[in-house]
Order: C-alpha cells, then structure tokens, then sequence
C-alpha cells in the first residue's frame, strides 16, 4: 500500500511540476487527436447531412454501413491502416507508417463513420421538423443543408465531442500503427500501457489521472451542450 501511495504522491509531482515527458506526451496526444476529429468532420458531417436530408440509391445501405462501422474494432482499423501504408501497401510511398500522420489516419477512419452515424440522426430530426417550413420558402433539401447544420450547430458540437473523446481514448490501432516510439509517436493511452508493463507507476498513473481530466472535460463539455436551452 505504501508503494503505491508513493505511485500516486509521485504521480502529483509530475503533473504539477509539468513534467517534460508527461508534457510531451500529452501535447501530442491532444496533437493527433484534434487532427483527426477535424479531418473527420470534413467527411463524416457532410455525409451524415448527404445522409438526413437526402433519398438516393443505396442511402440505406450506407446508413447501415455507418452505424456498424460505430462499432469497428480499433486493432482491426489498425491492421489495415497498417496494410495500407506498409512499404508493400498502396500508400507505402507516402512514408507515414510509425508517424503521428500515420496515427492521425487510424483515428479518422475509426471515428468518420461515428460523426457520420450521430449527425445524421441529429440533422434528420431538424429536417424533419422543418422540411415544410424550408419547402415555402423554396429551399429543397439540398439547400436547407446548411440552415440545418446552423440550427443544428450545439447538438453536432456534442458529436464532435463524442468523437474526441473516443480519438483520445483510442490504444489499440495507434500502437500498430504509430510505434509507441518514445519522444516521437508516443501517446497517453500507449504509454500508460507501455509504463505499466515496464513497472513505471508513477508515470503511468500521471498520465492516466491527465486523460481521465481530459475525459471528463469532454464528457462534462458534452452534458452542457445538450442542456443548453434552445440545443
């Protein structure tokens, strides 16, 4: 018990002491994390409005498509990230694999389909209640897109927010893809796994203590959004 008191009384000391690892690893984290809910919601946003507001060929199956995908298998998203930027892959060229670029890739494939998924179910309760409004002053569905990620504005924040929060979470696909390289791909979920085996608690429960604020910021974030009057 005492060693582990000791743990934690160290763990402190790094953090307010902003300790350069810790400091290093958790900029990072944020680093990649960010990225790939920003690139995500490039694709995943526009596709969920496509998705709420539109009626084509194959819209269900693609729907289908984006909330199995919610639920895809980090090491598996890994394995063919991995594939796709081995030197042998169609992307090997680029040269990304054991980067953070390549760790920025493996959270945007894992979290498109979940801002996909969310915002369309958001923006298709919009849609439905003011598609007639939008019909009377001409605006067809294509051209209420944008009126409706506006009302929709707060409500597509806690998805985005949903998406951080399993970006930053995330362990197993950036450990094969990024390298766990220290000082270079390291991030908080890969070195609280790495630490721990290695025996490193104190380092290992500072950074998990910085992602557990991290969490509940986010969670806390999310809470607010929907509360919000007028959400």
């Amino acid at each position: 018990m005492s060693d582990i008191s000791s743990a934690f009384r160290a763990a402190l000391g790094l953090i307010s002491g902003a300790d350069p690892a810790v400091l290093g690893i958790v900029l990072l984290s944020l680093k990649v994390s960010l990225s790939a809910v920003g690139i995500a919601a490039l694709v995943g946003l526009p596709l969920g409005a496509a998705l709420a507001v539109g009626r084509f060929p194959g819209r269900r199956a693609v729907i289908v498509a984006c909330n199995a995908l919610m639920g895809l298998p980090p090491v598996v998203a890994g394995l063919l990230v991995y594939i796709a930027l081995s030197r042998s892959g169609p992307l090997g060229h680029w040269g990304l694999l054991f980067t953070p670029a390549a760790m920025v890739v493996a959270q945007v494939v894992l979290i498109t389909p979940i801002l996909a998924a969310l915002s369309r179910q958001v923006l298709e309760g919009y849609w439905e209640e003011y598609a007639e409004q939008l019909a009377s002053f001409g605006a067809g569905p294509w051209r209420a897109v944008p009126t409706l990620l506006w009302d929709g504005r707060f409500a597509l924040l806690t998805v985005l927010l949903a998406g951080f929060g399993r970006a930053s979470a995330e362990v197993g696909a950036v450990m094969i893809v990024g390298g766990n390289i220290e000082g270079f791909s390291r991030v908080m979920t890969t070195a609280i796994a790495l630490e721990t085996s290695k025996g490193d608690l104190p380092l290992a429960l500072a950074l998990g203590m910085v992602l557990m604020a991290i969490v509940l910021a986010v969670n806390a974030a999310a809470q607010f959004l929907r509360e919000r009057p007028g959400a």
